[in-house]
């Protein structure tokens, strides 16, 4: 039996992390400590100088354990990904888990191209963000674009120059063909560098390039041309007043700020990159009026950093946060470089932080208890799925499975994922089914888990596919379920699985977990969960199934006709669609496709005609 007096004096003098128990053996707090006796003895003496929270989580404290490590900023790690993976009661937790987009341009490439990514990686690509609004992106994305001709291809060049013929962008000139030879590389490499100079913000060279080439178009009465430079020039300078300069310098900062209410507590952040304010982003912590705002930022600093894929050179904050040397050491070490925390008191950073805290009490007070009740709400719906399964640890992340095909034609599996409740749709995947043929949802599932499962041990840590469910849901019954337990024993995972039950009308009806259906309150937060999980799964595996079918039927019914082919069936394709807007089409608008000479437009047209 465990008797706490014993352990306590078993405690080692050196750096670690403990881990507070309950009765039901549930860990209820995880803390980092120095010098692991005197911190953990200190919950069992005198409480006079306890906080109330820390009062209340001694009486709860039937067992604990204790890992010891080599150093305090291991410890430190370590705290971080046990209170993650765990989600204790009286520990403070960041429930935003989200990864900020950021434009990859690969310039150690002989002929670069710009990607969208999630992660930055140590591969001699240039990464601009992180973009917090993936709106204003998409804009710059469509400028770039629309400006410079990039290859958007996989082909490895030079070495495939040649090779192939050039794609449907080059033939429509939003390419400049590297893959025929048509651009020297180091007129592609001049590209880039414009490229890259506008990526960071430099827009004044990139407008005056433009005035000058819409000038020159204008006076070749190249009008067309002229009023398409005219309207890059205006998107251009809207996106350079949206991100108006704050700072002289041209430092990464991440700007912390704070605003309290007696029960909770509201951090924002303001991010500035390349001394331009990019956006922002709140964080609601709940239950911390117990909490020293040093505290609340000590932990929030660990808990948002610890996944980030970017760390800034410098963190301006509102107070200096417990800890800030081994915080320092912590994150200066997950950079690779040293970085900064500072608390302004006067000056540009002063009055930017004057700013984001005045933004957070306007927050906070406008939207804080909205805020509070909606994760109240998708909380609530979680703890009531565990109680009425009977898990024995809460399911913050749920994947739900689906498999879409008509008669076994085109089959398809989709994966979709929520966190905290709701969905999280960069973890979202698709699967084409390779190796079923036929209607057989059972062996195409099979197929998907076993994809999925497999990735984990292959991808690299923070992929989606290298984080563990803790709950999976089957579209289906039985069938479904037992083919989800056959995978996971065969993967050696012991993941609870449930398979969500649909009514005579297709509706859902509750949930099968080890054999018995389990129905929760149709009025309840659990159910109307687990309804948005079982519809979004389904929408997301058929409208994926929709488009390969579209797109095989278009492909299908082109090879018939003379003169199509593979590049000519993507300029129709992309120009109409489906088949019935080609089969409705008149001759003059087949001819107006790109790509499409008047012969192979009167051979379609009378196809469809005859």
């Amino acid at each position: 039996m465990f008797c706490i007096e014993d352990e306590l004096k078993k405690l080692p003098d050196k750096p670690g992390v403990y881990l507070m128990k309950n009765q039901l053996g549930n860990i209820i707090y995880v803390g980092k400590a120095i010098n692991l006796k005197n911190r953990v003895r200190q919950y069992f003496q005198s409480s006079k100088n306890h906080s109330i929270k820390v009062k209340k989580m001694v009486q709860h404290i039937a067992s604990f354990e204790y890992i010891i490590t080599r150093s305090e900023v291991e410890a430190l790690v370590l705290e971080c990904n046990l209170i993650k993976k765990y989600s204790p009661k009286y520990n403070i937790c960041l429930k935003d888990d989200k990864t900020y987009p950021y434009i990859k341009v690969n310039v150690q490439d002989a002929f670069p191209k710009m990607t969208v990514v999630r992660q930055m990686k140590k591969d001699g690509a240039k990464y601009f963000g992180p973009y917090t609004n993936t709106t204003a992106m998409w804009e710059i994305i469509d400028i770039i674009k629309n400006t410079w001709a990039l290859r958007t291809c996989s082909r490895n060049l030079p070495k495939d120059i040649g090779k192939e013929r050039a794609c449907l962008n080059c033939h429509i000139g939003k390419c400049h063909g590297p893959c025929e030879g048509k651009i020297s590389q180091e007129d592609y490499r001049h590209m880039i560098d414009e490229v890259v100079n506008f990526l960071n913000g430099n827009y004044k060279d990139v407008i005056k390039h433009l005035r000058e080439d819409m000038l020159n178009a204008s006076e070749n009465l190249e009008f067309e041309r002229a009023a398409t430079l005219r309207d890059q020039i205006m998107a251009i300078e809207k996106i350079e007043q949206k991100q108006t300069a704050t700072l002289s310098s041209m430092l990464d900062q991440d700007i912390i700020a704070y605003a309290k209410s007696p029960e909770d507590t509201l951090v924002q952040v303001y991010f500035v990159r390349q001394g331009k304010l990019v956006g922002r982003e709140h964080f609601y912590l709940e239950e911390t009026e117990d909490e020293t705002i040093e505290n609340v930022f000590r932990d929030f600093l660990i808990q948002f950093y610890a996944n980030a894929t970017f760390i800034p050179k410098e963190i301006v904050i509102e107070r200096t946060p417990n800890e800030v040397e081994v915080i320092i050491d912590y994150l200066s070490k997950k950079r690779e470089g040293k970085v900064q925390i500072t608390v302004p008191q006067k000056g540009n950073k002063h009055g930017l932080m004057e700013l984001a805290s005045k933004n957070a009490e306007v927050t906070l007070s406008q939207f804080g208890d909205h805020i509070k009740k909606e994760q109240q709400r998708t909380q609530g719906a979680i703890e009531e799925i565990k109680e009425a399964v009977g898990l024995p640890n809460l399911p913050d992340r749920i994947e739900a499975y689906d498999i879409s095909n008509t008669q076994g034609i085109q089959s398809v599996g989709g994966m979709v994922v929520f966190e905290g409740g709701k969905p999280k749709k960069s973890d979202y995947r698709k699967f084409k089914i390779k190796s079923i043929f036929g209607p057989n949802d059972y062996g195409s599932l099979e197929e998907v888990l076993d994809r999925r499962f497999n990735r984990m041990k292959t991808e690299e840590e923070g992929n989606s596919f290298t984080k563990m469910p803790d709950l999976i849901l089957m579209d289906g019954g039985k069938g479904q379920v037992s083919v989800a337990e056959k995978v996971m024993a065969r993967h050696g995972l012991g993941i609870p699985i449930c398979g969500m039950v649909k009514d005579d009308r297709h509706r859902t009806r509750g949930l099968l977990y080890q054999g018995e259906e389990v129905l929760l309150d149709p009025r309840s937060e659990g159910f109307k969960l687990i309804t948005r999980i079982q519809d979004e799964v389904h929408r997301f595996s058929i409208e994926y199934h929709k488009k390969l079918r579209s797109k095989a039927q278009v492909q299908s019914i082109l090879d018939d006709i003379p003169g199509i082919g593979k590049e000519r069936k993507k300029c129709l394709i992309m120009h109409f669609k489906s088949v019935e807007n080609l089969r409705n089409a008149s001759l003059e608008e087949i001819e107006g496709c790109e790509g499409i000479p008047k012969n192979i437009a009167k051979n379609i047209y009378q196809y469809f005609h005859k």
